[in-house]
């Protein structure tokens, strides 16, 4: 096991901790020790693609953290050595671990509208991105993999609060299932909120993925759950079991068998490229709303 950082002392300071190598360049680490099959890609997103390219071509399997590229033309030159050298590329998307996404993908009918919130506290952390890239994308793949058509339009607005990108945002997809997403997201919140609540026919269903728990009304059944009570007798309330594990265990245990296996990731490569997609049309849009309200004049005015 090997910790790659062109910082050698920082990379030093991790090796110590876990107990491994430690390498200044990933052609340091694959040209001295070729029985490494597997590696995690953890660099800023700007340098994804020359990290996965330099482990693909070396014959190694990669989890590569979202988004997974700046681009989608980074993506296809990803899948292509991918491709090239039969390899595995999983995309870390950790939210599909999560246990209460895990416990809900069992309950899905036909979900209608969500309602999703994901804020938290600013942080210099991961500001080479704006927060659609950083936070939202973690809800869009959710809502792309809960919903599963292709989207049909995007309404999005956002702004710079703290850094040079934007840090709020508030976005409505509407899909080719009729099935309508808002989604708001911010990194300059007093608090931190990490929501998902979604309807469907007799259903509302309300996943926190913070607490790892699940909760779902459902209209027309007398009673409720045992220790639930419900102010409607019609309205049934449940709290579906949530086993509980760590997702950043569950997604790497999740690589490995996919590695050993030679089958496809939970989150695969095509997955990653469309949460991107979208992202990336999510912040097109904002720009082109900020032209359109001549947002740097309000800002400007303090509006």
């Amino acid at each position: 096991m090997g910790v790659v950082d062109p910082d050698l002392d920082r990379a030093d300071a991790v090796a110590r901790e876990f107990g491994c190598r430690a390498f200044g360049s990933i052609d340091q680490m694959v040209g001295t020790h070729n029985e490494i099959t597997a590696a995690s890609v953890a660099t800023p997103t700007a340098q994804h693609l020359a990290a996965a390219k330099a482990l693909l071509e070396a014959g190694v399997d990669v989890l590569i953290e979202k988004p997974i590229a700046q681009t989608l033309a980074e993506v296809d030159e990803i899948a292509s050595v991918a491709t090239a050298r039969k390899r595995i590329v999983q995309v870390g998307h950790l939210e599909r671990f999560n246990p209460a996404v895990r416990a809900t993908i069992p309950l899905l009918t036909r979900p209608m509208f969500f309602e999703v919130h994901r804020l938290s506290v600013f942080t210099p952390r991961s500001l080479d991105v704006d927060v659609v890239l950083d936070l939202m994308i973690h809800d869009l793949d959710i809502v792309l993999s809960f919903d599963g058509s292709a989207v049909k339009e995007v309404r999005a607005v956002g702004l710079p609060i703290l850094s040079a990108k934007t840090d709020i945002a508030n976005v409505r997809l509407e899909f080719e299932s009729g099935c309508v997403a808002n989604f708001t997201a911010s990194r300059v919140s007093t608090e931190r909120v990490r929501k998902l609540r979604f309807f469907q026919p007799g259903q509302y269903l309300s996943v926190d993925y913070g607490r790892q728990e699940v909760m779902v009304f459902t209209v027309g059944q007398d009673g409720s759950a045992a220790g639930t009570p419900s102010i409607n007798p019609q309205i049934k309330v449940a709290r579906p079991a949530v086993a509980s594990e760590e997702p950043l265990h569950s997604e790497i245990r999740s690589f490995l068998h996919a590695v050993r296996a030679r089958s496809t990731p939970v989150v695969s490569l095509a997955d990653g490229q469309r949460a991107l997609a979208l992202a990336l049309q999510i912040v097109d849009a904002i720009r082109e709303h900020g032209k359109n309200v001549d947002l740097p004049a309000l800002a400007r005015q303090g509006g």
